[in-house]
């Protein structure tokens, strides 16, 4: 047992993963460390990490900084910021594939309409990304095709009409129909 506890200190881990809105303003946010206990100190640095990035043009590359001894990789698409927050000690591209795989899991998820409201309209996608990619501060999942993939399925309505399904969705309930038969 105790091999195991170490391991899950040793393996890299995720501290919080924020959408914001070009106000700063949640759109989504999901943590996965005490660093942070109240609701308070959750927006307050969010309110900070906002603030800090503002200035910066992370559009075409993600930027990291170092902030509160975390380190913040970030990405901004439209009018939403991205974040990925690790301890000081953790690796920074590890940060960076994980802040990669939710930027393009939610661009794939959103049919590449990556704004506020086109987000806000779909946020059991993004929370459930979240879920896919961290489970409790380790990351789980880093392809954004896969993540995509996995949230389609959690999400996919059977009963609608195959033109409505996306090709994965399809592929899962068609999946999901053999599997029911043969087991009958």
């Amino acid at each position: 047992m105790g091999s195991l506890f170490n391991y899950r200190d040793s393996s890299p881990s995720v501290k919080n993963i924020l959408l914001l809105d070009s106000e700063g303003k949640r759109v989504a946010v999901k943590y996965y460390s005490d660093d942070w206990p109240t609701n308070g100190a959750k927006l307050a640095f969010e309110k900070s990490v906002f603030a800090k990035t503002l200035k910066t043009n992370a559009r075409l590359e993600a930027e990291i900084m170092m902030f509160d001894s975390n380190v913040v990789i970030y990405k901004f698409m439209q009018d939403l910021h991205f974040f990925v927050t690790g301890g000081d000690d953790e690796n920074e591209l590890i940060l960076a594939t994980v802040l990669q795989g939710f930027f393009d899991a939610v661009a794939l998820l959103l049919r590449h309409n990556v704004d506020k409201r086109e987000a806000l309209e779909n946020l059991d996608l993004i929370l459930l990304c979240f879920d896919e990619i961290v489970d409790g501060g380790m990351i789980l999942e880093t392809d954004p095709t896969v993540i995509a993939g996995k949230v389609a399925t959690h999400t996919m309505d059977a009963d609608a009409p195959l033109s409505e399904q996306t090709l994965t969705q399809a592929w899962a309930v068609a999946r999901e129909h053999l599997t029911r038969t043969l087991l009958k």
